[in-house]
């Protein structure tokens, strides 16, 4: 086992990895930037290492720096968590080469499953469903051509996208040509990467994602499905498993075709599969693998009983993990509280919180307190409620009253937001679908004032001051 890891990232999932290595007892190195001098994760580090201003290109994302903050220390090992560096394989590579560990996939199964198109010849090679779609564009002209083969709609992909960026869905020939040269600029900017190809666009579609774990010999096992499809602007607000609605044949071919992937590749540590579910047909096809731990790996963790962070850490420190024969046990739901207002097209909130309040009888994975600073440098994620239950409709209730006894005041959130999405009578009957969040008309309990007048008050209420 390692004496001391290096934790090469910020938020909750650095406070997440640190309670881990606590638990086995492991020193832990963080590294802020001067915008988290004072943040959660910096105190609870047996040390901390300043990488850095705040912009993310300076700090979190600066790979000399990061590589110097685990010589200085002698960490053995950097674990990445997810975002930031985590599916790098340069920084992998960086890492190899200073003789420190990266705690994740090998630099080569990232490579092999970071570009889109790629995965996708893979998983064809392998047996696994795939959506209708186009090969790398060469320009608009061939994107058209191949539009009218795949027919409209059509969802044009960045081949390098990842988080909901680069991608963008054309109903026609105008809106494809439109999108063309915006979505090649956004993978050119976010990810030095300009390639484009087609998937033909699922109207009825649910999100559907195998967790892997793999130990980089062939021995690849399948850790349940999850169902992300309660999604807004492409990003994920609510995760739960099983996913529900889809029978025992359905999760034994997802299972296995996300395993058939890692075992192509001999993959190594934690990885997803993702798959989009056609309700229409009743058909999955293959989405992409992030070869990373997944933000939503709790609700796993909480029906399996396992922890992956854990079982990423043994094996990169050449400890196998034993074998897992246990079948998941009951209803595990998780979903996401963001600095964010929902009352003004969830603009990004940022400032000083004077309340933060989650009860104990639930697993809350954030970085928040009383007192703590949101900077807008970074994404909005404040926390994250899990609740596991012996059923779907006992994890619901038990989420409902979570959310009812937390409270974080001092800037806006979306927990009433969240509140009314568990309320929601679609989400209860389990019709969860890409498109039910777009469909969702949000209600706020609040007012805005606007512009005062000179005999006005305006009330304590919770989330302001």
């Amino acid at each position: 086992m390692f004496n001391k890891v290096l934790v090469a990232n910020r938020g909750e999932i650095a406070c997440r990895i640190i309670r881990t290595l606590e638990r086995l007892g492991v020193a832990s190195v963080a590294v802020y930037s001067e915008a988290d001098t004072s943040a959660l994760h910096v105190r609870q580090a047996s040390e901390a290492v300043c990488i850095g201003p705040p912009p993310a290109i300076e700090s979190y994302l600066c790979t000399t720096r990061i590589l110097d903050a685990a010589r200085h220390t002698g960490a053995q090992a950097i674990h990445p968590g997810y975002g930031f560096l985590s599916e790098n394989a340069e920084f992998a590579e960086a890492c190899a080469r200073e003789g420190i560990v990266f705690i994740g996939p090998t630099p080569a199964q990232m490579r092999r499953f970071g570009l889109k198109h790629e995965a996708r010849a893979l998983a064809e090679a392998h047996g696994v469903p795939l959506l209708p779609g186009s090969g790398l564009l060469a320009d608009p002209q061939a994107a058209v051509r191949a539009a009218a083969s795949i027919g409209y709609p059509v969802m044009l992909k960045s081949t390098a996208g990842g988080g909901g960026i680069g991608m963008q869905v054309c109903r026609d020939e105008g809106e494809l040509v439109l999108a063309f040269e915006s979505v090649r600029r956004l993978g050119q900017n976010f990810f030095i990467q300009s390639g484009m190809f087609l998937e033909k666009y699922v109207e009825q579609a649910r999100h559907v994602e195998v967790q892997i774990f793999g130990d980089g010999q062939g021995g690849v096992i399948a850790l349940g499905e999850r169902d992300c499809s309660l999604q807004r602007r492409n990003q994920k607000v609510v995760e739960e498993t099983p996913a529900p609605g889809l029978d025992a044949e359905t999760r034994e071919a997802l299972q296995g075709a996300a395993v058939r992937l890692g075992q192509a590749v001999d993959y190594q540590s934690a990885g997803t599969v993702e798959f989009i579910w056609d309700a229409g047909t009743q058909q999955f096809y293959f989405l992409e693998v992030n070869t990373r731990l997944q933000v939503e790996h709790g609700v796993t963790e909480a029906v399996c009983g396992i922890d992956l962070v854990e079982w990423m850490i043994r094996l990169a420190a050449g400890e196998v993990p034993a074998a897992y024969t246990h079948a998941p046990q009951g209803h595990a739901i998780e979903v996401r509280l963001y600095a964010e207002d929902p009352f003004k097209n969830f603009r990004p909130g940022a400032g000083l919180l004077s309340e933060v309040r989650f009860p104990a009888h639930v697993r809350c994975d954030g970085w928040i307190e009383r007192g703590t600073e949101v900077t807008p440098f970074y994404d909005p994620l404040l926390a994250k409620l899990i609740v596991h239950a012996e059923s779907r409709e006992a994890a619901i209730e038990r989420l409902a009253r979570a959310l009812a006894d937390s409270e974080v005041a001092g800037i806006e959130t979306n927990l009433d937001y969240l509140k009314q999405v568990v309320a929601d009578s679609a989400f209860r009957a389990g019709r969860v679908s890409t498109r039910l969040l777009s469909d969702f008309v949000y209600v706020p309990r609040t007012i805005d004032v606007l512009a005062s007048g000179t005999h006005s008050t305006v009330q304590d209420y919770p989330g302001r001051i």
